[in-house]
């Protein structure tokens, strides 16, 4: 037997108001609904430390799922950065919603004890995070002021630079439109409050990946010349998790990638580059958002996905 129409009605207004609560809880949104990220800590582009050479001396934080982490992952592994920076990484705690250490890090168990202990106590604990081992605190957690960081950090011989002065005004200029659009954008389609909010948002989503698709299909291989650059380390980790995440979770599903040619073989390209595919964690992506995003998906079932590697690589048009 159906339940009552006024029962229906009045579980959907309950709900939506503990939603909306519950939203809250995820990041804050404006007056009009839309996602807004909430602000940082060590979010200056500090200094080149003089033992950046020393190996050991510096620790790069990070956590598979995070798309802001991939970013600077994929920095030190194309950069070949390990031999002077030490990777670790977080997993998630989505109960407390925190990252934590799988061991003692510093004698902390959690990054937000970390946090604290270089004097940002109660702010949120996010990575990446680049920890100094002679001073004892976080130097930067701001993703876009570490990868400049790290594409700063001697390199061994032939090791790329992803930020060239020459290219500069160009990838900034790349880059700051993908952080507002892409980057943050595909959040803002996820967590926005209402539909005007969602529909403002996935709209500037869709027509920045379209100008990338004409400034790829003009100008290519890459968004600034011949190689890559922080502009392609940019967009990279937010197009790796469309279709198994943000298309299905987030609503970011208007268009197939596969119908943006250049962006298409854009994101091929870039996963065969030398250590790429080693950073990335499909299942991982799909358990922290599925499984953690109770608001988004209150089933917490995880759901499964194409194996990545088939996906990017897979030709859509065959016998073309």
């Amino acid at each position: 037997m159906r339940p009552p129409a006024a029962l229906v009605q009045t579980a959907r207004c309950l709900w939506h108001r503990q939603w909306l609560t519950l939203m809250g809880g995820l990041g804050p949104a404006d007056a009009a609904g839309r996602y807004r990220r909430p602000a940082g800590a060590f979010t200056a582009l500090p200094p080149l430390p003089a033992d950046a050479t020393e190996p050991g001396a510096h620790v790069l934080i990070v956590g598979r799922s995070c798309p802001w982490a991939h970013r600077a992952w994929l920095v030190w592994t194309l950069r070949n950065l390990a031999a002077s920076i030490e990777l670790v990484v977080v997993e998630p705690d989505p109960r407390a919603g925190r990252w934590r250490f799988t061991e003692p890090f510093e004698g902390c168990g959690t990054l937000a004890q970390l946090y604290a202990r270089s004097g940002a106590g109660g702010v949120r604990a996010t990575v990446p995070a680049l920890w100094s081992r002679r001073e004892r605190r976080l130097l930067v957690s701001e993703s876009a002021r570490l990868i400049e960081l790290l594409d700063l950090w001697p390199a061994s011989a032939g090791a790329p630079r992803l930020h060239p002065e020459p290219l500069r005004a160009a990838i900034d200029a790349w880059r700051e439109r993908l952080q507002g659009a892409v980057n943050d954008g595909v959040y803002r389609c996820g967590f926005a409050r209402n539909q005007a909010a969602y529909d403002e948002a996935e709209a500037e989503l869709w027509e920045t990946l379209e100008a990338v698709e004409a400034e790829l299909s003009q100008r290519g291989p890459w968004l600034c010349g011949a190689e890559p650059s922080l502009a392609d380390v940019t967009l990279f980790p937010s197009l790796i998790r469309l279709e198994l995440v943000y298309a299905p979770l987030f609503g970011c599903s208007r268009r197939p990638l596969w119908q943006l040619p250049a962006l298409w073989t854009w994101r091929a390209r870039f996963f065969r580059l030398p250590g790429v595919a080693a950073c990335c964690f499909p299942e991982a992506w799909r358990a922290d958002y599925f499984g953690a995003l109770f608001p988004l998906h209150p089933s917490g079932i995880v759901p499964a996905g194409p194996d990545l590697a088939t996906l990017v690589n897979s030709d859509p048009h065959p016998g073309r």
